[in-house]
């Protein structure tokens, strides 16, 4: 276990806004900062991070939680192995002791394959560092292609040796799983080694885990393919990696553009030279998940190419996909016979920027010069291009973007603007209609979800009929429960006085405690209970203690109710004070008095209700004193009911 103390060292330094700007960039939004949710597929910003109160909330699909909660969740660790993720950052010491054979059996398979993947990356730097062979051939290879040992030893290079079972031999002594070895592609299903005399790229995910690893062969075998890559696996997805990316993410931050290259090498090259703000899209189209990494860092995406016409007309295709995400693309076409990497080292850091900034076209552009070269004067050939230039301008969702693109093609193809807008309007109202049916076929299998299927048995017959029936939702108080909890967590150790003693929880506590029975939300109660035992323990109460409680209902809870979508602005920064009243967030003392007055009013209406029932019922009985009490419960409801402006019926 992780001692007390450095659990609290730890959740002291790990500022939220800072754990999660490595995994999505943050623009303030007032006293908030807000970003692409890294956990659902949005376009529209809706996560929101709150750095005074060190919590977030993703306001499209719920999630929400600490620094440690989001690494948890984002990275798919343990409580413990978050707190070591985040000491790590933090450069906390955690004593800890080293994993042996039997820990490494109980572990989970996700934990289990990174171990074995960091394994066999000191395997292969090792082999390429302090082996004759790796030496000669793979250390070679790097340093011809002029990168330095610093580079070297950052991206974690190795090389595979030519032996056939050296790897796989070595990584079953010291007790690695075999199946693990071949989930991860590491070792073949005859147990020999799956990368045989290649340079070898690491690949890292986001948070610069290694995940799976690329093999470059050296030899001019043509039996063999060039490169190797791992298999997908429980911890890699090639759809939703760029190489580099973990290196890159704060120089994309910085520069607000990406630049993507189509090899390991360019990145390599370009990113010791200084140019960071580079991943590599290894050879294969952009998906989805690529776009929407990038997106969560910046809008605008720089591609360079270095293969011919018809190789980069065929990469166009998925380009596509960025218009839609609206995103900003440029292209850039090097010189013949040139590559990022021969490039670069050709015109160093200074020319090739300038290269880049001088021969960048924006995708409509680009994409109308490459096709018209192909089509020449052809009538039918244009027309095509054309076709397949209205439709890329369609996905644009900026409406402004669009209506520029297609002044800037009509200028081009030298057709008449109405015609283009003509068209375009078709592809939109397509593309309109399918997203329609998109929803409804969503909205249909929702409602499917919603139905329950009720059984009535006819008495006469004994014929039994399922008839379905939508169901509805419980109306009850929950709000007012939730104003409650939400100011005992917010405020709890605030003065309602400024000269005062008396704290929110100390004059919350006393009254739920006679009260909790009517708490009807779980959660709710359970947040009452703790803060009901700490206060009896004479503890002090904070705003920390519930978003950092080890259950999750209480942790969830507090931090979904610590955070509005909507916030205020930094008035008091900008010299700006309200005159008549005091800033809202100073408001908790009217708040906490009339959230108690709105639950007893609840409480006292069900006790009315339970009083006026028993009267009903015992009507052989004396009922003077339970009328009496009816009457001081009314009387009660009426003053209180009074006093919040509400209208009893």
């Amino acid at each position: 276990m992780i001692p007390a103390k450095t659990i609290d060292d730890i959740l002291s330094v790990a500022r939220v806004e800072e754990v999660i700007e490595d995994f999505v960039a943050l623009k303030r939004r007032g006293v908030n900062m807000m970003g692409l949710c890294p956990f659902h597929d949005e376009k529209t910003p809706s996560f929101t991070v709150s750095p005074a109160k060190g919590i977030y909330k993703c306001f499209g699909c719920g999630k929400s939680g600490t620094s440690v909660g989001f690494i948890m969740e984002h990275e798919n660790l343990s409580y413990p192995e978050a707190l070591k993720y985040l000491a790590n950052k933090y450069n906390i010491t955690v004593e800890e002791r080293e994993v042996s054979p039997e820990d490494r059996a109980v572990l989970q398979l996700t934990d289990a394959l990174h171990i074995v993947n960091n394994f066999a990356a000191e395997h292969f730097t090792k082999n390429l560092l302090e082996t004759d062979e790796g030496k000669a051939v793979g250390l070679s290879y790097f340093k011809e292609r002029g990168f330095r040992q610093h580079t070297l030893d950052q991206w974690q290079l190795g090389f595979a040796m030519s032996s056939g079972k050296a790897f796989t031999n070595l990584a079953l002594e010291k007790q690695y799983n075999l199946e693990h070895l071949q989930k991860l592609g590491l070792s073949t299903q005859y147990e020999s080694d799956f990368f045989k005399s290649r340079v070898i790229f690491p690949i890292h995910n986001l948070s610069g885990k290694i995940v799976a690893f690329a093999g470059r062969m050296l030899s001019k075998d043509k039996n063999q393919p060039k490169y190797l890559n791992s298999p997908e696996s429980e911890i890699y997805n090639k759809r939703k990696i760029l190489y580099g990316f973990y290196f890159a993410k704060t120089a994309i931050r910085k520069a607000d553009e990406c630049i993507v290259v189509e090899g390991y090498t360019d990145v390599l090259t370009l990113f010791q030279g200084g140019v960071e703000n580079v991943v590599a899209s290894s050879g294969t189209s952009f998906t989805v998940d690529q776009i929407r990494l990038i997106k969560r860092f910046t809008d605008n995406i720089k591609i360079i190419y270095d293969g011919d016409p018809a190789g980069i007309k065929a990469a166009l295709r998925g380009l596509d996909l960025v218009l839609a995400e609206n995103m900003d693309v440029r292209l850039v076409l090097l010189p013949k016979d040139e590559d990022p990497d021969s490039f670069f080292k050709k015109s160093g850091q200074d020319a090739f920027s300038k290269y880049l900034d001088e021969n960048a076209k924006d995708f409509i552009d680009f994409k109308t010069t490459l096709l018209l070269s192909e089509a020449g004067n052809d009538p039918i050939k244009r027309s095509h291009v054309l076709r397949d230039i209205v439709s890329s301008i369609a996905l644009i969702p900026d409406a402004i973007k669009r209506a520029m693109y297609v002044k800037q093609t009509s200028s081009k193809m030298e057709i008449e603007e109405a015609i283009l807008i003509a068209e375009v309007e078709k592809d939109l109202q397509k593309l309109k209609k399918e997203q329609q049916q998109q929803y409804h076929r969503e909205k249909l299998r929702e409602d499917r979800n919603n139905f329950v299927t009720e059984v009535i048995v006819n008495p006469e017959d004994g014929q039994v009929e399922m008839i379905p029936t939508t169901t509805l939702p419980k109306i009850n108080d929950e709000h007012q429960e939730r104003d409650l909890v939400r100011i005992l967590i917010t405020s709890c150790d605030l003065m309602l006085e400024k000269n005062g003693d008396v704290t929110v929880h100390e004059y919350l506590i006393p009254f739920v405690e006679e009260n909790i029975d009517f708490l009807a939300n779980k959660a709710y109660k359970k947040i009452f209970e703790f803060a009901i035992s700490k206060y009896k323990a004479s503890q002090k109460i904070a705003f920390k203690d519930f978003i950092h409680h080890e259950d999750a209902d209480i942790r969830d809870t507090a931090v979904d109710l610590s955070i509005s979508k909507y916030a205020f602005a930094n008035w008091e920064e900008k010299g700006i004070f309200l005159q008549t009243q005091q800033m809202p967030e100073e408001n908790f003392k009217k708040d906490c008095y009339e959230s108690i007055l709105r639950f007893r009013l609840r409480v006292l209406k069900k006790e009315i209700n339970e009083l006026e029932k028993m009267i009903l019922e015992n009507s052989d009985e004396d009922k003077t004193i339970d009328i009496k009490v009816l009457q001081q419960l009314l009387n009660e409801r009426n003053e209180i009911a009074k006093e919040l402006t509400q209208i009893v019926l």
